[in-house]
């Protein structure tokens, strides 16, 4: 008979769900060890526009791949699959359960599924992209993606331009569409994985959780904490670190491009905007468990219900 494979736990969900809450209490119950999902918190220096656990948090339930990366360096999908499954690994040799927790829908995917080969990264035609998008707008790029790539075009919003820019970065590097290249994909996570996505049922409740958040990160320093990076010498807004939202715009506001009212205010609509990605990308998410965030007790009997019956 083949050994069985090693459980392991996602818990997913947008941003201000509540899976850091929950993700703790689970530690209370169940043998496991947290790995941070989340592109942002891999960053140093970026605790607060992050909502990065608290030293009491970490204290409970300690995360790994926080604190991973300056936010001048870069950090992609392949590189948090390998950091990911390194980490799973040791805590399997240690006896326990990887419980993987955070938004980044594709580090999620990329760990669940492998990786297609796609090319790596060209800052020359990244910059390229960027110049083009100054000159005619994201929605010609956009326009451009939908006619070389419609698979990927009608999938990727206009405002998405992170996205937007690597599937024509894609393109223009390799000649060969995202698409095609995705269809290829690497090797399957080796591990009998729950997959768990917390949220409130109303989005009402979402949207007002993502206002007091951003009001809380206000009143904790978070102009302060944008300041000191905008003051370094080496971080530009067109870095993935300073593209995180919230720091965006108010990096825009420190450049003189809006006033602190309205960099709030984007943050806060910039935020609602990445919550309904999340919400859309786990919509179609195969195997899912949808929790209801407002009654965690619940949630917490559903997630250590599924893992004791699979032991």
């Amino acid at each position: 008979m083949s050994k069985p494979l090693p459980q392991a736990i996602f818990l997913m969900g947008p941003t201000a769900s509540g899976k850091t809450d929950l993700a703790i209490r689970l530690r209370e119950q169940l043998p496991v060890e947290l790995i941070s999902v989340d592109s942002a918190l891999i960053y140093k220096d970026m605790d607060i526009g992050t909502a990065k656990p608290d030293e009491r948090e970490l204290a409970l339930a300690p995360h790994r791949l926080i604190d991973i990366r300056d936010p001048a360096q870069s950090y992609s999908a392949a590189d948090f699959r390998a950091d990911a499954l390194k980490e799973m690994a040791d805590i399997v040799a240690a006896g326990r359960i990887p419980l993987l927790v955070g938004g980044t829908m594709l580090y999620f995917k990329a760990l669940l599924e492998g990786l297609s080969p796609l090319p790596a990264a060209d800052y020359d035609v990244r910059a390229q992209i960027e110049r083009d998008a100054a000159e005619q707008g994201w929605q010609a790029l956009h326009d451009e993606l939908v006619r070389i790539d419609p698979v990927a075009g009608a999938r990727i919003h206009p405002n998405d331009p992170q996205r937007l820019s690597r599937a024509l970065e894609v393109f223009r590097i390799s000649g060969k569409t995202l698409t095609e290249l995705t269809q290829t994909q690497g090797e399957p996570l080796p591990y009998k994985v729950h997959q768990f996505a917390i949220a409130p049922m109303d989005r009402a409740v979402l949207h007002q959780r993502i206002e007091q958040r951003f009001g809380k990160m206000m009143e904790a320093g978070f102009e302060q904490e944008v300041r000191a990076l905008y003051e370094r010498e080496d971080l530009t807004p067109d870095l993935p670190s300073i593209r995180c939202v919230g720091y965006r715009q108010m990096w825009d506001y420190l450049d003189g491009q809006c006033d602190k009212d309205e960099a709030i205010f984007r943050g806060v609509c910039a935020t609602r905007q990445l919550a309904k990605r999340q919400i859309t990308w786990l919509r179609g998410w195969e195997n899912l468990t949808w929790l209801d965030s407002s009654n965690v007790d619940i949630a917490l009997q559903t997630v250590t219900n599924s893992v004791r019956c699979d032991v």
